[in-house]
């Protein structure tokens, strides 16, 4: 029986058929090689003895002194820093696609700016200008140094992911949106930016995704107490069991990102069906009302 042909790309045959099956069972054994490899080394090094992993098993005050109160800090940096940085991308996207030279000029320089430093620099930078100018307490001025690096950096990146995700979208949006009326503001919030979302959706994820991961360098070098910082009180009260605790916290950081990504998803899924079931038309009363001069449109002689 003949194979459906592709374009995408040539139907393999009896030997490259052969090939890939040798290249699949010769991946898997060496990736069975590297586990056991791993799996023995920790065996050596008593890192598997049941000691080490039975207090995030059997000892509530593992979760309740170190990684519940770790977990809220970093969830409370993550998410200022969210609330902070997707309106203030959104509007440095918008502003580098403004008629306003002088506008695109300044929104252009704030995001090369802040895109261009590492995010690390801006948390170092912002704890001394807290420290320095501020009467921010020491005990606060971490969070507040993680959450502004995070937001000037993640801003700037999301500025990109917003004027990337408007100048995708058909040039017959805005030329539609001209045609009853509408001025280039409304034409932004109501026509360009709810269409671009959908699009924009996974890329916003991502980033909001290395937002979370990114709390964890405040704790390395500014001292705040995030999930990885947990780990060096956790290794000294229950016996050195590094390896166990950056595996717990590992693990708490993958189903936090994961309960985010699965949220985006169902969210990026009912923009799509809502799109195909509005239809996006617009009826003659609406034209009518949207193109009434002077609410939406300069007087009739055409000027301003």
């Amino acid at each position: 029986m003949k194979e459906n042909p592709t374009v995408l790309y040539d139907v393999p045959g009896p030997r490259a058929k052969r090939r890939n099956v040798l290249y699949t069972v010769l991946f898997v054994l060496g990736l069975a090689a590297v586990v056991w490899w791993v799996v023995t080394a920790l065996a050596d090094k008593n890192q598997l003895d049941w000691a080490k992993w039975e207090p995030f098993f059997t000892d509530s005050r593992t979760w309740t002194t170190f990684l519940l109160p770790a977990l809220k800090n970093t969830l409370i940096a993550a998410a200022a820093a969210m609330v902070i940085a997707l309106p203030l991308g959104a509007l440095l996207g918008v502003s580098r696609l403004s008629d306003h030279g002088w506008v695109r000029a300044g929104a252009g320089t704030i995001v090369e700016f802040f895109r261009a430093i590492p995010v690390l620099i801006l948390m170092l930078f912002a704890n001394a200008a807290y420290a320095e100018f501020t009467d921010i307490s020491p005990e606060s001025r971490p969070l507040y140094a993680v959450v502004t690096g995070l937001v000037l950096y993640n801003a700037s990146v999301l500025a990109e992911v917003v004027r990337a995700g408007i100048l995708a979208l058909p040039r017959g949006q805005t030329d539609a949106a001209k045609a009853i009326g509408l001025r280039k503001g409304q034409t932004m919030t109501n026509v360009l930016l709810p269409q671009s979302v959908t699009a924009m959706l996974p890329a916003l994820v991502s980033q909001l995704v290395v937002i979370v991961k990114d709390t964890a360098l405040g704790g390395a070098m500014l001292g705040f107490s995030e999930l990885l910082a947990s780990v060096r009180p956790m290794s000294a009260n229950y016996g050195a069991n590094t390896i166990a605790s950056f595996t717990v916290v590992a693990v708490v950081f993958v189903v936090l990102n994961f309960a985010l990504t699965t949220f985006a998803a169902r969210l990026e899924r009912r923009l799509r069906r809502a799109r195909k079931s509005t239809g996006a038309v617009v009826g003659a009363d609406t034209v009518e009302d949207l193109a009434t001069p002077g609410e939406h449109t300069g007087p009739a002689d055409g000027t301003k």
